[in-house]
């Protein structure tokens, strides 16, 4: 059954990194099909408040909810349940430089259910025509560029259908006219019904792909919803 629910809803929760409060009383929901940018500062969140969506940092304190589980009681078999439900990018890649891009793909597939080879390929070069890429599948990772490495974790992270997309820093070490390329990618699959939460220090980007902006800042989340906000390049 179709529910409205919001994919993330975040009510008075606290973001901690060992025992240091990272953010604290956070509140804000993400819905479902919304693209929304995450900003602030080196140190200031970002990446924590990700972690912890993604069940990859504890939630101690408060209510967090992700694509309909509860992240503050979700037991560790529970967490790929989740996860299938989620594509995660990195700004590293995070690729294996051993193995195809098939194969990069394949494991992860592998990983999270599927068992039909011809049901794998067919969802692989799905996903690689999605975002640009027809005829990469032999290639290995070092064979691409970085533009097309990132366009491959992009098409990784779509392979099981996420409902939410979150984006660490993914243009963070390409160009500015690759990067744009890349959020033309977001924007399209944002377009089809997934929602995207996409951390960046791009102001160029934001002023040329505008959306509504959460910027974590002083320990606190600030919703631009709620509070319209001057967007400067402090961070």
């Amino acid at each position: 059954m179709f529910s409205t629910d919001p994919v993330v809803c975040i009510k008075e929760a606290s973001i901690f990194q060992d025992h240091n409060t990272i953010l604290g009383d956070i509140s804000f929901d993400i819905q479902k099909g919304e693209f929304v940018y995450l900003v602030g500062r080196t140190g200031s969140g970002k990446s924590s408040l990700l972690k912890t969506l993604y069940v990859d940092l504890p939630l101690r304190l408060g209510n967090i909810t992700v694509a309909g589980f509860d992240i503050r009681g979700i037991k560790n078999k529970d967490v790929p349940s989740l996860r299938r439900k989620l594509g995660i990018i990195f700004q590293d890649f995070q690729l294996f430089n051993d193995r195809t891009v098939t194969e990069n793909l394949m494991f992860v597939m592998k990983a999270t259910g599927w068992h039909d080879n011809i049901k794998m390929r067919a969802r692989i070069s799905e996903v690689l025509m999605q975002v640009g890429l027809g005829s990469v599948e032999k290639k290995m990772p070092h064979q691409l560029s970085g533009g097309e490495q990132q366009r491959v974790v992009i098409a990784r992270a779509l392979l099981n259908e996420p409902q939410i997309l979150m984006a660490d820093e993914p243009t963070g070490n390409l160009d500015p006219e690759v990067s744009h390329g890349i959020l033309k990618i977001f924007q399209q699959i944002n377009n089809s019904g997934t929602a995207v939460l996409m951390a960046t220090h791009s102001y160029g980007l934001i002023k040329k792909f505008p959306a509504r902006i959460l910027k974590c800042e002083d320990g606190k989340v600030i919703d631009s919803a709620e509070s319209p906000f001057d967007l400067t390049m402090e961070y």
